[in-house]
């Protein structure tokens, strides 16, 4: 299995889905994808607790070392995450993580991934800003914050929100390390962003939304009698270990 730092290739951007609990990464990875991250909002949403305030912990850590078992790369939603953080999910063996830094000073952010780095060296460290999450986008403060965190040793930069073409090629030539975009349906298409130079691609919560999504929509149509999709997964595949009966 190739390394988890060189799938993240320039013109051929690694397609990452992200992950919510073993039964969507086993599919994923029979799917044939080299790498898989977790997403904040399905860990925690499936777990009936609340993203973004770090109370996902434990919950991320058991997953971390349910998914190490499957022969493919893990990287590892942190959120704002701390170094025995990236070091306990190092050790379950997952390739990388991703860190955020919610908007706090970025020179606070760069002393994590700096910390990081000195003590899981091999750990990929994808460092996430968040000046195009939720809000109007400030590309000089991206720029900046995006370079310090490459200084600091990230060993990819990570913008969700950014969606206009300028900016992300703005990006992509402020560092020498590979730029992490989030797919926004309807915005983005993979050939345009490996156009721009962008080397990750990462769906985040969307799988676990379109799951939902389409519960509800099975759902309503046994309900009402409407059609439902019979190219599903068989009980057999989904659980290869039970016997069937």
């Amino acid at each position: 299995m190739r390394g988890f730092a060189a799938l993240h290739r320039a013109g051929d951007p690694l397609i990452l889905p992200n992950v919510w609990d073993v039964a969507s990464a086993r599919r994923l990875v029979e799917a044939g994808f080299p790498a898989l991250g977790t997403t904040s909002l399905g860990v925690a949403a499936a777990n009936g607790l609340p993203d973004g305030v770090g109370a996902t912990g434990a919950d991320t850590l058991r997953l971390a070392r349910s998914l190490a078992t499957l022969p493919v790369h893990l990287t590892v939603d942190l959120e704002t995450g701390s170094v025995d953080d990236a070091a306990a999910v190092a050790a379950c063996g997952a390739a990388g993580v991703n860190l955020e830094d919610a908007m706090r000073p970025a020179e606070v952010h760069a002393a994590l991934i700096r910390s990081v780095k000195r003590r899981v060296p091999r750990l990929f460290v994808n460092a996430r800003t968040d000046t195009y999450w939720q809000r109007p986008g400030d590309l000089p403060e991206t720029l900046r914050r995006v370079r310090l965190y490459a200084e600091a040793g990230a060993d990819g930069v990570f913008v969700p929100g950014l969606a206009q073409p300028a900016d992300i090629a703005a990006v992509v030539a402020a560092v020498d390390v590979p730029v992490n975009i989030l797919f926004l349906p309807g915005l983005h298409t993979a050939t345009a962003l490996a156009s721009l130079g962008v080397r990750r691609i990462s769906t985040g919560s969307l799988l676990f939304r379109a799951t939902l999504a389409a519960s509800v929509e099975t759902a309503r149509a046994v309900r009402d009698g409407g059609p439902v999709r019979v190219d599903l997964p068989s009980y057999g595949e989904v659980n290869p270990e039970s016997r069937v009966r």
